[in-house]
């Protein structure tokens, strides 16, 4: 899941930035109206948190563009606690949802749950593949009736492979889009973290639902009805 956040105060952004991906989000930031036009139209995102005051074009200006060029991820608008009409110009701007500052961080976790549940068009609210159901804004795995603790970064991983159910998923792209833009560790991270779910989602069951494809990357299969690869 991928987050791009719009915000001009380092400390607000570096902020941000730390507690979403401590929840397992990747996240990109972008310090100015132009810069953030300019990722979200040629970079994918699940969401956006936009501040409106920036210090070029304010936020609502880069909500009202974003929409012309039918960019419809879904935007979280953070306001002056007292400033009703920003509220107002943003919504009708296209944005999706505003929040006062100051604010929880958990209530602002809990908007961009539920906007990326949500998604730029209607989504199941729980993702299926088999017996296998993830619960984004519950947080929550089951294989079966029985639950799976993830870490963070697991539950990202896997919810981006239960968006894409049957999809060869190269690593370039897991490492995009579970990782951030800018990632530059080591890519051997994807393995290390399939492993991972492989040990939570898999072996206890005896499933082997992650199937490897070789010289590409993942998928995740329904192996009631996929038949595994030579």
């Amino acid at each position: 899941m991928r987050i791009l956040v719009v915000e001009d105060t380092a400390k607000m952004a570096d902020l941000l930035r730390r507690g979403l991906a401590e929840e397992g989000y990747a996240v990109d930031v972008a310090h100015n109206g132009i810069d953030g036009v300019w990722l979200a139209t040629e970079q994918t995102f699940d969401a956006i948190v936009l501040d409106v005051v920036l210090p070029d074009i304010d936020g609502v200006e880069v909500c009202r563009r974003l929409r012309e060029a039918d960019r419809w991820a879904p935007l979280l608008m953070l306001t002056a606690r007292d400033s009703v009409s920003d509220r107002v110009r943003g919504l009708d701007s296209g944005a999706d949802d505003y929040l006062a500052k100051p604010f929880a961080f958990e209530e602002l976790l809990a908007r961009v749950r539920s906007l990326i549940r949500r998604g730029p068009h209607e989504r199941p609210s729980v993702l299926r593949v088999g017996d296998l159901a993830l619960d984004p804004a519950e947080h929550t795995v089951y294989r079966g009736t029985t639950k799976i603790e993830l870490t963070p970064k697991e539950f990202a991983l896997l919810h981006y492979l239960m968006q894409h159910p049957r999809d060869a998923l190269t690593r370039a792209r897991l490492l995009e889009h579970v990782w951030d833009f800018a990632f530059d560790g080591d890519p051997n991270v994807v393995d290390v973290y399939i492993g991972y779910l492989r040990d939570k989602i898999d072996r206890p069951f005896r499933r082997t639902s992650i199937e490897t494809i070789r010289g590409v990357g993942y998928r995740l299969r329904d192996e009631a009805t996929d038949a595994p690869s030579a």
